[in-house]
């Protein structure tokens, strides 16, 4: 029998030449800024989107576990990939899981023959999530038609279909999925954040854009899941990875360097105790963000575990959500300390703009203000203090 660690690394395998691929190219889009078609074509080409689909639908068949170790490794190559395709592994997530056996079987083959899948679903204004402006209008004989307008469009521009939260009369919300080529949808890259500048997390105009009333997903059909959590820790594999690049690129930037300081500690950068210090600490914040997120994954694999026998209890539930809250407040805070710590391996050269170091403090600065750390603390307490239940996203935009 094959141990979980070569299945992972049979499985991992096949990616890590793509992986590589990526990661020659990174820089290069970094300080461009070129969109990453061809990263996501070479992703789609290897299956990679289709991780977690079954096999007999295409797919790897993967564990929860083996896909966040993945995006782990996909964002110490380019930490856009990952979020690009935060969407598209949230839809192929809960499509696994989904009640509807059609539905499931549909979405799952079309995954699994490589399409990837975006959102529009932010709105901006001054509602909280859960009022959404975008509807949906059925009175149209060949499918329903939506209109409104998205912001933080994470993915849109690679994508085949985009999930478009919209809501329809009495029915409450629901993530309608529509063909991203629809002459009624307009996506726009006018992201302009200073971090994760390659995630097309721009504008999505839709105009009578057409959905099959079988595509959508509404709210109150689902059941209770870990969605919350799943999406948090997609952000948190991504903080890894950006961990795992900085001690790359950190020990890569010493070990080229000859030139040292007078008031150095020896021969070489590579040979001072200081600088072995600052790459030893980097390693060792890595290694705390990697286990740290996989340790809030093993919650979601104990909930599969327990579905895959019966029911789930609550607090199987709460546990996911809760632990990967904790998760959330320590890893942004220890890669956010490992990308400044960084440039304490070298001098002034560090910070040139062509070795792009600092792309990895934006880009961990960008990802940790998606979910801002002083909630997830607020809810952690609440909960220990007062057994506030955690927010739940079977919950979201469901009419009492």
């Amino acid at each position: 029998m094959t141990r979980p660690d070569e299945t992972y690394e049979l499985l991992a395998s096949r990616f890590r030449p793509v992986f590589a691929r990526i990661a020659e190219g990174a820089v290069a889009r970094e300080l461009n800024r070129t969109l990453a078609h061809e990263a996501v074509t070479l992703l789609r080409d290897a299956g990679f989107g289709a991780v977690r689909v079954p096999a007999e639908y295409g797919g790897s068949g993967a564990s929860i576990t083996d896909l966040f170790r993945l995006l782990i490794e996909l964002g110490e190559a380019d930490s856009n990939l990952p979020q690009i395709l935060r969407a598209h592994f949230g839809i192929a997530e809960e499509r696994l899981h989904d009640p509807d056996p059609a539905r499931r079987e549909r979405w799952l083959r079309r995954i699994g023959a490589g399409a990837i899948i975006g959102n529009a679903v932010t709105e901006t204004g001054h509602g909280a999530v859960g009022a959404v402006a975008t509807t949906i209008d059925d009175e149209h004989a060949d499918g329903w038609r939506i209109t409104g307008a998205k912001h933080y469009s994470t993915g849109s521009l690679y994508a085949d279909w985009i999930a478009v939260l919209a809501s329809r009369g009495e029915e409450g919300q629901g993530f309608a999925m529509v063909r991203a080529d629809d002459p009624g949808l307009s996506r726009i890259d006018d992201w302009d954040g200073f971090g994760q500048r390659l995630t097309a997390s721009g504008t999505t105009l839709l105009n009578g854009v057409t959905t099959q009333p079988e595509d959508v997903f509404w709210y109150a059909d689902r059941g209770p899941n870990y969605m919350i959590a799943f999406y948090q820790l997609v952000h948190l594999a991504t903080l890894s990875g950006i961990a795992r690049a900085i001690v790359t690129d950190a020990t890569a930037y010493v070990r080229a360097r000859q030139r040292v300081f007078s008031h150095g500690s020896g021969d070489t950068p590579a040979g001072d105790p200081l600088v072995q210090q600052v790459i030893g600490r980097l390693s060792g914040l890595s290694f705390a963000a990697e286990a740290t997120t996989l340790a809030a994954v093993g919650r979601l694999e104990h909930v599969n575990r327990l579905r895959a026998h019966g029911e789930v209890p609550q607090t199987a539930y709460d546990d996911a959500e809760v632990t990967t809250s904790r998760a959330y407040i320590t890893v942004a805070d220890t890669v956010l300390r490992a990308a400044n710590l960084l440039f304490e391996t070298g001098g002034a050269s560090v910070v040139r703009r062509t070795e792009a170091l600092d792309r990895h403090w934006r880009n961990a600065r960008t990802l940790a203000v998606h979910n801002p750390v002083i909630y997830k603390e607020r809810a952690v307490g609440d909960h220990l203090l007062n057994d506030a239940a955690p927010s739940y996203s079977w919950t979201v935009g469901v009419k009492p």
